[in-house]
């Protein structure tokens, strides 16, 4: 079996592109990276401050870098670990894939349909101007919603599947929103990296 799928979807938006590989990784590829990070990452649960309310964040979080910058985000100021062997042996995949080198995987352990990531952008200025975020997914499905800042009728989703690869360019960070939201479903884990270059 091979390691990557040709089977790739590319969705041009207004203001955005993403591009869209469903089996980037085969089922027992995914699954080993999938054991392996939920066992090896130095997972946390951060507090973020929203409108002034402090809340424990919905899921757990690590940053891993090949630097030692720290990332900050919605207040809140995260240190790097340095990269895993495992970690590494993504990004390469990813960067030969869409010829884009990265530094910096912030990852997300989404513990069951409880867990969740709400409505935002990766548009840090740490990032630079139209960065491009790449997504990788291990473990159960779940849903993508993105939506346009300006044109109402701008809306999708998607489904992001065991071993995907889901890369966000363009100018999308600037004019659209994207979250995962809760769901009442008895779902299991899901493990979701996001690789992106701080500059």
């Amino acid at each position: 079996m091979d390691l990557f799928s040709e089977k790739k979807t590319i969705l041009k938006l207004p203001n955005a592109e993403l591009i869209y590989i469903e089996n980037f990784y085969d089922k027992a590829t995914a699954n080993r990276y999938f054991d392996c990070l939920k066992q090896s990452i130095k997972w946390q649960q951060d507090d973020i401050t929203i409108y002034g309310k402090t809340y424990k964040q919905p899921r757990l979080t690590a940053l891993y870098a090949t630097n030692e910058k720290p990332y900050s985000y919605s207040g809140l100021t995260m240190q790097p670990n340095l990269f895993t062997l495992e970690l590494s042996q993504i990004k390469s995949d990813i960067e030969k894939e869409i010829h884009h080198q990265f530094t910096t995987v912030l990852l997300n352990l989404y513990r069951d349909g409880k867990d969740s990531n709400g409505w935002h952008a990766d548009n840090e200025k740490a990032l630079g101007k139209d960065p491009i975020i790449a997504s990788v997914s291990f473990g159960e499905t779940r849903r993508f919603h993105f939506k346009h800042r300006q044109l109402k009728d701008e809306r999708h989703k998607m489904d992001l599947s065991h071993g995907s690869l889901l890369v966000m360019k363009g100018e999308m960070q600037d004019y659209w929103l994207h979250q995962i939201a809760k769901t009442k479903k008895t779902i299991g884990e899901r493990i979701n990296l996001t690789f992106r270059t701080l500059i």
